[in-house]
């Protein structure tokens, strides 16, 4: 190990910072984060600086800096651009014994800086030892990601039951059990969201803690894993089980959890299908058992997924969920293919449709879609495309107007097929297009060209 991480209690204690420019400046904001009473001694001071500590119990001495300017501190830093002054600093504070940060000097340095996520009362630390400050923030954002802001409302759930806990478990290890049983249950996830008398009901029943389990119904975006939400990315940490279906991409899966059992329940048309009733009868028969079960959908769950039958079934055999929406396919599909949904000159309106065809029939109210300043998409339409096509036409929509047929949208294996209603059928059918595809129609789709995209 070649540092050893600590977390310093600054509140109300004096710091020494030297130099005066925007490193310092950065420094002194974190310093003040942490409650710290800052002196800066430096040449110059710029404005910004003397503004953040220009009220007590702050200090900024223009001036130069002097050995003197260490005592009485806890923490020194030094922000110049001037290495003998840093090295000053540097042997001046280890020479009493008081922790100094140099600057991008790592080898002068008895202590230095973290990258922070800051979920106070929960605070994380990350270092490379100086190494790679570009590393360290790379990490930081991948934490970022994974701790939910909701962690401080965890941590003072915990913190506000910590007596009462020891009161009820005199054995250490015994405490130290129920809680982490507590973890695992729905009600770690009640505490985050600041539902504390929910969480409670978890925290004072071992045996209910044991047996109870919970779905995540989370929606995994149109395919490019970079789309998925921090609490989708949150919740797929969490799981015990995994159900996803066909429109999650390899991509999305691999952000699970790795030790997590996965299973598809997905469903095609001509091809191996899950019925809904079964995956909804599993999804209530494993939270039941005590597992939390991630329910991973492609898209978004409540549209056209089908999320709305699953949370009845978890309703009705009271079984604890959280939702989590997800980027829909038209929305993401069209935003990397470069047509925008509405435009103020092109389409007052977007409607999302079905286009998947039940007993061979496409059934729409294609009347509603004769309108020429409005965008349809269609959702699971390949196999219908040909009356889709012939129906807007008949109905009113002029055989020249722009559409766009998208497969495997988002991912690098994307292919998007442009031209009208009048030709797409054939287009489609040359290209060999493959599902999951979406069906974009509408003047917008023109406008793929102008901003750049085609």
């Amino acid at each position: 190990m070649d540092y050893l991480p600590l977390h310093f209690n600054l509140k109300t204690r004096s710091c020494l910072l030297v130099g005066g420019g925007e490193i310092a400046l950065r420094k002194a904001d974190l310093l003040i984060q942490a409650g710290a009473h800052i002196t800066v001694v430096a040449l110059e001071v710029c404005e910004p600086l003397k503004a953040l500590l220009a009220s007590a119990p702050h200090n900024v001495q223009v001036k130069a800096y002097t050995a003197s300017d260490v005592l009485g501190k806890v923490l020194v830093v030094s922000a110049t651009n001037n290495s003998s002054v840093n090295q000053q600093v540097a042997d001046d504070a280890n020479a009493i014994g008081i922790p100094v940060n140099v600057v991008d000097k790592p080898e002068l340095c008895s202590v230095i800086f973290p990258a922070i996520v800051d979920r106070s009362p929960v605070v994380l630390s990350i270092s490379t030892g100086g190494k790679s400050p570009v590393l360290t923030r790379m990490l930081r954002h991948l934490l970022e990601s994974l701790v939910p802001a909701g962690i401080a409302n965890l941590a003072e759930y915990m913190g506000s039951r910590r007596e009462a806990l020891k009161s009820r478990f005199k054995n250490p290890d015994d405490r130290r059990r129920h809680t982490e049983r507590f973890m695992a249950s729905p009600g770690y996830q009640y505490a985050i969201d600041k539902e504390f008398d929910r969480a409670d009901e978890f925290l004072d029943s071992a045996t209910e803690v044991q047996k109870t389990g919970e779905v995540f119904l989370v929606g995994a975006g149109p395919g490019d894993a970079d789309l998925l939400t921090l609490k989708a990315l949150q919740f797929m940490q969490l799981a015990d089980i995994v159900l996803y279906d066909n429109l999650v991409s390899a991509e999305v899966l691999a952000r699970v959890r790795r030790d997590a059992t996965k299973e598809y329940v997905g469903k095609i048309g001509g091809d191996r299908s899950t019925p809904q009733e079964s995956i909804n009868e599993k999804l209530v028969r494993l939270a039941s058992a005590g597992h939390r079960v991630l329910r991973l959908k492609g898209g978004d769950p409540f549209i056209f997924g089908r999320g709305g039958e699953e949370l009845e079934s978890l309703v009705a055999a009271k079984i604890p969920f959280h939702l989590v929406p997800g980027i829909t396919a038209a929305s993401g599909c069209a935003s990397y293919a470069g047509i925008p949904l509405t435009h103020r000159d092109y389409s007052q309106s977007v409607r999302f449709v079905t286009g998947h065809p039940k007993n061979g029939e496409v059934d729409l109210a294609w009347q509603e879609f004769a309108h020429k300043n409005q965008t349809i998409v269609f959702y699971m339409g390949l196999g219908g495309l040909e009356k889709i096509c012939q129906e807007l036409i008949n109905h009113g929509r002029d055989p020249q107007t722009p559409m766009a047929v998208i497969s495997n949208g988002t991912l690098p294996n994307a292919k998007i097929v442009v031209g009208t209603l009048s030709n797409m059928v054939a287009l489609v059918r040359r290209e060999q297009l493959r599902r999951p595809t979406l069906i974009i129609v509408g003047e917008v789709v023109a406008l793929r060209q102008v901003l750049g995209f085609a």
